[in-house]
Order: C-alpha cells, then structure tokens, then sequence
C-alpha cells in the first residue's frame, strides 16, 4: 500500500466509525421537524398501502399463492420500496440495509426458496417509525422480536422513558398507530406472561391504522409478499385476542 493512501484510507475509517445510527433517515427524520405523532405514523402506512394496491387480505393468507411472475415484491417499483424500507429502516450499522425485495446486499438477486430468509415485515414497521419521527430512540430492527422485548423490559420499569411499552391485549384496548405482534412458527404458542424472552424469536407485527365497533384495521409489510391491510375482531371493550400476544403501546409525542 502506498503511503499517502493510507491517511486517506484512515480518515475514511474514522468518518464511517462515527456515523449516526440514523444517518440513513431523511432530514426532516432526523432533526425532528415535526413532532413524532400518531396522525404521522398512520399517515405513512396507509400511504404505503396505497402504493402497494390497497390489497385487503382477511383470510390471512389462506387463499393466497406465491408465484414468481406476479410476486409483488418482485415488480418494477415495488422491489425498489422495498429496498428503501430496508436503508430507511435500518440504523446505518446495520448489513441488511443494502437488501431489496429481490437482491441481497451485494446486489445479486436471491432465490425464492429463501426469501424467508429476506422477510421485511420488520424493515416496514422500522421505516413507517423512521419516517413518522420517532427518532434514534425506537430499536429499529430487522427482527420484530427485538422491539417488542424492548418493549417488554420497558413495561417492567427497566427502561428510562421508553417509547414502547408492551400492553397484554387482554388489559388493553389498542389505539391508532399501536402495533399489534403475534409470534409466528415455533414462537406461534408464546404468550404475553412469556415477555420478555432471552432470544430472538420470529414474530409479525402490524400498525392500527382504524378502529370501528368490533373492528379494527390494521396494515403490515411482507404480508402476501405485499404491504397489506387486514382488519382484527374486537370485543365490546375494543380489546383483541389470538394470535396476538402483545400490543405496543407507542408513546408519540402528539
């Protein structure tokens, strides 16, 4: 290596060392522009369900089929929003923010038998968080496990001014922009006594964008490989039930 190079090649190590987890948020996102709000967040998701089709899926999959020509994650315009969930979602830290709806992070497109391993329900909730102002405070994470064992130890006092706080659904009636969580796969039997847990487990969370008597709606990504909305039964107290095990309880500012 050339010795001039190698000041350079220093200097470009301590700028990359110093970067801000959230160096990859818009400014607005960044500095706070406006208050971190419910209107906000729900505002961003139902912008994305718009984008994505207003898709409604209330058989949660049942009838639906992945195939690779009409795979919505895979099409013009939308592999790319995925990709921007990923960058926007993510801290800068974080590898999986190169990822698209079809490409990994060296920008070669990943086979369908793992797409699971590529899943971006969490990158969604992350960047709709990001984007809505919640700033460097919220555990963005590829892994909605994460966020709700923050959660979690939040609702036990263990964390200072926490912007989450896991609520039992059987306590609580979930309010717009909450986020509804259920475990998904082995985790599928946990339940709210169960929080915080020691690992990272696979889960699915989605944003309440409305409520109606006995219903709510709520909207999620890598749902139908798509950004979804469904809609939720709840009692006369507003209040859900299985699968989900937790609501977090987001603290906006407004």
């Amino acid at each position: 290596m050339k010795k001039a190079a190698l000041p350079f090649l220093l200097s470009l190590f301590a700028l990359s060392s110093c970067v801000s987890p959230n160096a990859h948020a818009p400014p607005f996102a960044q500095h706070g522009y406006e208050p971190f709000s419910r209107a906000d967040a729900v505002a961003v998701a139902m912008d994305e369900w718009r984008l994505w089709g207003m898709r409604i899926d209330d058989d949660w999959g049942a009838r639906y089929l992945p195939r690779d020509a009409t795979m919505a994650q895979l099409q013009p315009g939308l592999w790319e929003r995925v990709g921007e969930y990923w960058w926007e979602g993510m801290n800068a830290s974080e590898p999986d923010n190169a990822w698209t709806g079809k490409h990994d992070a060296d920008g070669k497109v990943f086979p369908l038998t793992v797409k699971a391993e590529y899943a971006w329900s969490a990158a969604f909730i992350s960047y709709v968080m990001r984007i809505a102002g919640a700033g460097a405070d919220f555990p963005y994470s590829p892994n909605h496990a994460t966020y709700i064992n923050y959660a979690a130890r939040a609702a036990g006092g263990k964390i200072r001014n926490p912007l989450l706080i896991a609520e039992n659904p059987a306590d609580y009636a979930p309010r717009l922009g909450d986020l509804l969580c259920f475990g998904r796969g082995p985790a599928r039997g946990l339940t709210f006594a169960d929080l915080p847990t020691a690992h990272v487990f696979p889960a699915h969370c989605a944003i309440v964008v409305a409520g109606a008597v006995h219903r709510l709606s709520v909207v999620s990504g890598n749902m139908d490989d798509a950004v979804v909305m469904q809609h939720v039964p709840a009692n006369d107290a507003g209040r859900v039930g299985p699968p989900w095990m937790v609501v977090l309880h987001v603290m906006y500012q407004r």
